[in-house]
């Protein structure tokens, strides 16, 4: 059982690592492709929700492991 919640963390904290990258990337994109201060600021306004589901994601991933950890 253990060893199911430390894997299943493992690659929650993966697919949240994934999404934080996405979300990187699209801010860098739109850093680069914007022209105007209000632009850039509406795409960065856009990202965030990817940016905040990821890192809870990520967080949740590494909260089991740890837990699967000291149970073990």
């Amino acid at each position: 059982m253990m060893l199911i919640l430390i894997w299943g963390g493992a690659l929650l904290s993966v697919f949240g690592l994934i999404g934080l990258l996405f979300s990187m990337y699209k801010v860098a994109k739109a850093k680069k492709n914007s022209t105007s201060d209000q632009e850039l600021r509406e795409s960065i306004k856009a990202a965030m929700p990817l940016n905040l589901a990821s890192l809870f994601v990520s967080v949740l991933g590494l909260m089991s492991v740890i837990i699967g950890v000291l149970m073990t």
